[in-house]
């Protein structure tokens, strides 16, 4: 339990009050100090201490500690020189400290206690009797003080009790005004206090209780602790109970943990250090007449709300707080009202490790990239820039540059602790689905992470992420396509490393340390326990792998083999003998050395062999129903794809650089979710079976395959075409049907001399170069979202027609044969490129010129500066008058030698 402090300096208690104890103690200050205790006032009781004739140490301190001091002038006050020297310590903290002083008149007059007249006087001269003249003038002083000091009059109030809640009021009032300081200056907290605020709706007299969640380290006590300073004011009672996680550790059962923590949060609230609670029902007996203000701060199970936040238990007007990384218990418990503490924006987390590394909220001369640099290790987590802040503070340049490598693969202790805590918690199933997204699956969209996890004996993955997202150790994205990316905090993928890294080797769950997996894949150690293996080859020297090397790994789901340095430099021995685990989603080994491998698809989801020694990948039809991509790229070897017919998941085929693949198989016509078939590179392709019917295709990707002489029909789903470097001679006639192409790059086709003449209306790209056609059609006129076209190379091109107004840059470099264009090049802002065009004609020319001077910029050849233009110099000098026009066109004749 801790209390809030609403000052800036740590007072250990409310009040202190200087008093005579027979004048008062048994009557007035008894049931002064119950008021107190009923609205949550701290009083220092000196119960215990012996009085003298010189002021105990223990009162002095004592008062020093306290926020206010009340003096409560009875007519025998002055009669004790304990109380006159208590008087003058009380004083002397007011003039140090600002320690607030307040004054009750009982029984006594306030003129008496001025000018030491009346009975009070009597008593204050018997008092002074042995006394030196310095110690009565300064009682003498100090009395006269207090004496003016405005304060409560017994002989003004028709009763006690009254003038008692009336002091209690004050004196709240006093504890309440007091401003909190702690988070002044704190980036971002402002906005995080209006949103609880209006969450909180305090001007509601209906109990309500307002959730916080959000990632470790985010700053959710902050903003709770934050509310409390600010909000206490409005309540008769407050509390603010943290370290919540810990009292699940004190060996009780459920039932008990409940009594524990109920007793624990009464005795504070009622300010009574022992307070028995035999059952549950206890809290509403004592606090249901009260308006509180409780914080639970760090819950972590259902027990705990179940214990200290029912709305049923509480006065009018009551609010509970509650903060969490685990979402899901405030919606078990009916929490509906839950904010949740998002991560700051680039500019507020700069700000937040400026603040702590440089005491400033901007980086000095010299340290900006730097700054950008370590701020980017915390992925804008402000626990992680604060930390990392204040240990870089005070450093030099040097010392940053030589802590940037450790930082960024090491976590802080302090961070580690707080983010470990989340982790841990989960049942064994989300632990291992949290390291897989933190190593494989970051910003990857949900529906790839499940097709390539769901259905497997070791993992949930459909509960495991909502788990992971409910307990803000995963974030849920939707992205500018409306679709769900899963996204993980940089600091938390570096420590499910260090996690991973400290399991032991039979155990651990991602095998990722080069030196581990040669030691594994040697002597064949491998377990059912590992769902990965990464291996860098440009890591390590050379290695020979045994053939039962993943035998037991049967639960093996993801296998990645990559070279870091050059993805063609394999340095593995793989006996032919070697059988991978059935259970892998995802296959991705670069320059696997063998001509083909032992392995049962029928699980698998990615398949990515690039530049692969594989002649082929299976015989016969296997059962690859899962199989979303494969990835052959820079096989050169290949000879034959495998029957795909079974495939009917497919959405991405890539046979790029595959040079000795000479047919892409018929089953491939049947693949109806395919939406990426790239064909880049290969040499001895010469067939491509129809592809009309593939109603998901939308990119077809085909450059420098010679031998391919007729290109198939196409669907009309097609969104973007590229073919270049081929020996096609005309497109099909079912391309006319594809209305949704945006995109069309027919270019270094020198077969083709014919175009068609029907462009999809919605074409923004269009790029023709080095092509053989000899025109273009009218048509092109009337697609107006053309923005690009290029015609650099068209040699037998011999006139352009009418453009569309939407033309933004048209390139037509090198169209030696190019004489006409048309009169009508009305387009704003264009870019024209007709750089060796000699055989333009001087109409062509002049409505080339004309448009430049008119809009956009033209490169044209010519011998010399145009007549159209009034200042003309040689040189590289030219004075232009002044002008009413703020804008001038500029001709430039440039001579290269």
């Amino acid at each position: 339990m801790a209390s809030s402090s609403s000052s800036p300096r740590n007072w250990r208690y409310n009040v202190f009050t200087s008093f005579h104890g027979p004048d008062v103690r048994i009557k007035f200050l008894s049931h002064l100090r119950q008021q107190f205790i009923y609205n949550g006032i701290t009083m220092f009781d000196d119960n215990g201490i012996e009085r003298s004739q010189i002021i105990a140490p223990a009162l002095k301190k004592a008062i020093g500690e306290s926020r206010i001091a009340i003096l409560l002038l009875s007519k025998n006050y002055a009669s004790s020189s304990w109380s006159l020297d208590e008087l003058l310590e009380i004083l002397k903290c007011k003039e140090d400290i600002g320690q607030i002083v307040m004054t009750v008149f009982y029984e006594v007059d306030p003129s008496d206690v001025r000018n030491q007249t009346g009975d009070f006087g009597i008593a204050f001269k018997e008092t002074c009797a042995h006394k030196t003249e310095e110690e009565r003038q300064k009682w003498t002083q100090a009395l006269t003080y207090v004496g003016n000091i405005a304060g409560e009059d017994f002989k003004h109030w028709p009763n006690e009790a009254k003038m008692i809640e009336k002091i209690a009021r004050d004196v709240s009032d006093i504890l309440n005004v007091t401003p909190c300081r702690d988070f002044d200056g704190m980036v971002g907290l402002n906005d995080h206090l209006r949103e609880m605020e209006s969450l909180l709706d305090l001007k509601n007299d209906g109990v309500k209780i307002v959730g916080i969640s959000g990632p470790a380290g985010i700053g959710k006590s902050t903003i709770a602790t934050a509310l409390h300073g600010r909000l206490s004011n409005m309540f008769q009672r407050t509390c603010f109970v943290d370290n919540l996680r810990e009292s699940y550790k004190i060996g009780l059962d459920e039932y008990r943990l409940k009594l524990h923590l109920q007793q624990q949060l009464l005795a504070y609230v009622l300010n009574q250090d022992k307070i028995r609670v035999g059952h549950l029902s206890v809290m509403k007996e004592r606090l249901d007449d009260l308006r509180v203000l409780i914080i639970l701060d760090d819950v972590e199970h259902l027990y705990q709300l179940e214990a200290l936040a029912d709305i049923r238990w509480f006065g009018p007007g009551s609010r509970v707080i509650v903060t969490t990384e685990n979402r899901e218990i405030l919606l078990q418990h009916g929490i509906k009202d839950i904010y949740h503490v998002g991560f700051p924006s680039e500019g507020e987390a700069l700000m937040i490790f400026c603040l702590s590394a440089f005491r400033q909220p901007s980086p000095p001369y010299g340290f900006l990239k730097l700054t950008y640099e370590v701020a980017s290790i915390c992925g804008n987590l402000p626990l992680g820039l604060h930390v990392l802040g204040t240990l870089l503070w005070g450093k030099s340049q040097a010392d940053w540059i030589e802590e940037l490598p450790r930082l960024k693969d090491c976590l802080d202790g302090r961070i580690e602790s707080v983010l470990k805590v989340g982790y841990e918690s989960l049942y064994e199933k989300d632990q291992a689905l949290f390291l897989l997204i933190a190593v494989y699956f970051n910003y990857d969209y949900v529906d790839y992470v499940t097709s390539m996890l769901e259905n497997t004996n070791v993992l949930d993955v459909r509960l495991g992420l909502k788990k992971l997202a409910n307990r803000c150790l995963i974030q849920i994205d939707i992205d500018h396509n409306r679709k769900s990316r899963v996204v993980m905090n940089r600091l938390l993928q570096v420590m499910a490393r260090e996690v991973i890294s400290k399991q032991k080797i039979s155990k651990r769950k991602i095998l990722e340390d080069p030196q581990d997996i040669c030691y594994v894949l040697e002597e064949a150690k491998g377990k059912g326990s590992a769902l990965g293996l990464s291996l860098d080859v440009a890591e390590i020297k050379e290695l020979v792998i045994n053939k039962k090397a993943f035998k037991k790994m049967c639960n093996l789901l993801i296998l990645k083999v990559f070279n870091g340095t050059d993805p063609r430099d394999s340095k593995l021995h793989v006996p032919e003998e070697m059988e991978l685990p059935s259970s892998i989603r995802l296959l991705h080994w670069e320059a696997y050395p063998r001509k083909s491998f032992r392995f049962g698809p029928e699980n698998l989801v990615t398949l990515n062999m690039e530049y692969s020694e594989l002649e082929k990948l299976w015989k016969g039809t296997q059962p690859l129903a899962n199989l979303k991509e494969m990835n052959l790229c820079g096989s050169s070897c290949l000879k034959e794809l495998p029957d795909l017919s079974k495939a009917a998941n497919l959405e991405r085929l890539d046979v790029a650089e595959c040079n000795a693949l000479v047919e892409i198989p018929s089953s491939v016509a049947n693949l109806h979710k395919i939406v990426n078939l790239h064909m880049e590179s290969c040499e001895s392709l010469e067939v491509i079976p129809t592809l009309i019917n593939l109603a998901s295709l939308k990119i077809i990707n085909i450059h420098d395959c010679p031998r391919l002489k007729s290109f198939p029909d196409v669907p009309t789903s097609l969104e973007e075409l590229v073919i270049e470097k081929t020996g096609v001679q005309e497109l099909p006639a079912s391309f006319r049907h594809c209305t949704g192409v945006t995109t069309l790059y027919i270019c270094s086709n020198r077969n083709l001399k014919t175009f068609s003449t029907h462009l999809p209306m919605g074409l923004r790209k269009l790029d023709l170069s080095n092509c053989g056609i000899e025109w273009v059609t009218d048509s092109i006129k009337d697609l107006h979202n053309l923005y690009y076209l290029k015609l650099s190379g068209c040699k037998r091109l011999v006139s352009l027609p009418e453009l569309p107004c939407s033309l933004e840059c048209l390139f037509a470099e090198d169209c030696t044969s190019l004489e006409r264009v048309s009169d009508s090049l009305n387009i704003p802002n264009a870019q024209f490129n007709f750089i060796k065009c000699f055989t333009l004609d001087r109409e062509a020319r002049r409505a080339i010129i004309q448009q430049s001077f008119v809009h956009g910029n033209v490169i044209l050849p010519a011998r010399e500066v145009l007549e159209e233009v009034d200042y003309r110099a040689r040189g590289n000098c030219l004075t232009i008058p002044p002008s009413a026009f703020n804008r001038f066109k500029v001709c430039v004749v440039l001579s290269i030698h």
